[in-house]
């Protein structure tokens, strides 16, 4: 109580002040043509290849380019480094790349680079950490100065997905002269924006690409300058928005951000993203297996009643407020094969107790449920379980610490996020997490097997056919507890133009002051 209290308090002056500002405001970014922007997790490296943060993705899209580019609203790829790109057989496709783009050193970029890039990105040794979205690649040719062949391991109805959202182009003398060490300091693209100065968990300088080639997708830089800093308090963030040392920030609380929109001076747009929250069991039961842990979440009627424990409509609306809504299948509706009719747990304790009481607890169990994120939306949880007997002890972590846990078979209930890199298909999400991987909790061959074949189909019927199968299995053995989509409040100043998308990637190179 104490610290919602200073919390309040905390927010309370804020407003104070940045009331005081804004009633003579001076957002020096629109002067300086400098957009100042602030983000939460320091980046460890700008290597794209070497990072999943959701920052790393952002980064990647303003400083290099992919072969295509997916349009944020019809969903339509385009070639974007590539010319043009057409299937010559289920597991060939030919890529014909545009002529005179340069990378931000002024060398030119051309099939060697794409080869280079994608075969590097392709290779187990070189253990990247977005290898699952590579993987599916067994090799990229040289078919002459700017065309390449793309050989696939076997049908992957995906790759159009993968090539537009996670494989950026990399320009092989330098990255092969620098390594990722050295690349993930002073990163060199052929995208809109490039960077001038980084300071290790502090900030990085971008300017805007003068040569930028006139025919991208992506459209013509405006902004002049971005200055990107890493603030990780978000009340520092919101009371400098409000002071004008910032012009943009993201994912700001719902009561921050309702105080925002009060500001003469600032917008606020709650936008739906395409991360969604659940919880995941340790169905598998490897904590029982491995570790002689009491695991009762092995229990189908356990994992059934911990979904109707959850008010996820009440979280969605309260605590995350805008446009996020209830889900109650294993990925973001909008993905190519996102089944939505599955079996729905609603709110319903007393159904929960029931079941519990069937599995042989009828006084509940304790147990702890692990995050590394969102403790207000982890607590709220918390609390819905200690209303049908389950006590929960919150143990909260840094995702690479929790991850590890899980991973080991040590973490039988977690709270855990998945924004699928933005990538619009079933494959990025639900095939990641239950096709035996590191991270399949469940551990279903019927699941596993469906969904192996889907990701491997071109034929799109049976694609949706497979992917609707496994998802509803997932959600009648209730292997996840699926709960809401994430929103990202974005508040920014109103001198900019600016328009959040789904995938919650902001597109800067697209912003303009007005």
């Amino acid at each position: 109580m104490k610290s919602r209290i200073t919390h309040f308090l905390a927010i309370s002056l804020f407003i104070l002040i940045g009331a005081s500002f804004l009633a003579a405001p001076a957002w020096a970014g629109k002067k300086k043509d400098t957009l100042n922007i602030a983000f939460s997790k320091e980046l460890e490296t700008l290597d794209r290849y070497f990072n999943t943060a959701r920052e790393g993705i952002v980064m990647a899209r303003h400083v290099f380019d992919n072969l295509l580019y997916r349009d944020p609203v019809t969903y339509e790829y385009k070639g974007l480094l590539a010319k043009s790109y057409k299937w010559i057989s289920t597991t060939e496709m030919e890529i014909a790349l545009r002529q005179g783009i340069k990378f931000h050193n002024g060398a030119d970029m051309t099939a060697d680079d794409v080869v280079y890039t994608l075969n590097f990105a392709a290779n187990p040794d070189n253990k990247v950490r977005t290898q699952r979205y590579s993987n599916w690649i067994k090799e990229v040719v040289k078919s002459g100065p700017y065309t390449v062949k793309i050989l696939l391991k076997k049908p992957f109805p995906a790759a159009l997905e993968f090539l537009s959202g996670a494989n950026p182009i990399y320009p092989k003398d330098y990255y092969a002269k620098v390594g990722t060490k050295g690349f993930g300091v002073k990163p060199i693209g052929t995208g809109p924006y490039k960077i001038t100065e980084v300071i290790p968990g502090q900030k990085i300088v971008m300017v805007k690409n003068t040569n930028y080639f006139k025919d991208s997708p992506k459209g013509q830089p405006s902004i002049g300058k971005i200055v990107w800093r890493t603030l990780p308090e978000i009340n520092t963030q919101v009371a400098e928005l409000m002071t004008g040392s910032l012009d943009w920030i993201y994912l700001v609380p719902p009561d921050q951000a309702g105080k925002l929109a009060k500001m003469p001076d600032l917008k606020v747009v709650p936008a739906e993203t395409m991360r969604i929250g659940y919880i995941v069991f340790d169905a598998a039961d490897r904590s029982g297996k491995e570790h002689g842990m009491k695991n009762p979440f092995k229990d189908l009627k356990v994992r059934r009643a911990v979904n109707h424990a959850i008010n996820k409509a009440s979280i969605a609306k309260n605590l995350i407020g805008g446009e996020s809504r209830s889900v109650y299948s294993a990925c973001f509706p909008t993905q190519f094969g996102c089944e939505q009719d599955v079996k729905k747990y609603e709110y319903d304790p007393s159904k929960a107790k029931k079941l519990l009481a069937e599995a042989g607890f009828p006084n509940g169990f304790e147990t702890t449920l692990y995050c590394y994120r969102n403790r207000p939306f982890a607590e709220a949880m918390v609390g819905n379980l200690a209303e049908v007997g389950i006590k929960a002890k919150l143990m909260k972590m840094k995702y690479a610490a929790l991850r590890e846990k899980s991973r080991a078979g040590k973490a039988q209930m977690q709270f855990l996020t998945w924004g699928s890199y933005s990538i619009n298909d079933v494959s990025a999400i639900t095939s990641h997490f239950f096709e035996f991987e590191e991270d399949d909790l469940a551990r279903d061959a019927q699941v596993r097997d469906w969904l192996a074949e889907a990701d491997s189909s071109i034929d799109v019927a049976k694609r949706k056919a497979l992917y609707s199968k496994a998802l509803k299995r997932i959600a009648e053995q209730a292997y996840w507890c699926p709960m809401f989509t994430y929103v990202s409040n974005n508040c920014f100043s109103k001198d900019l133009d600016f328009r959040p998308y789904p995938d919650a990637v902001p597109r800067f190179f697209q912003a303009k002051w007005k």
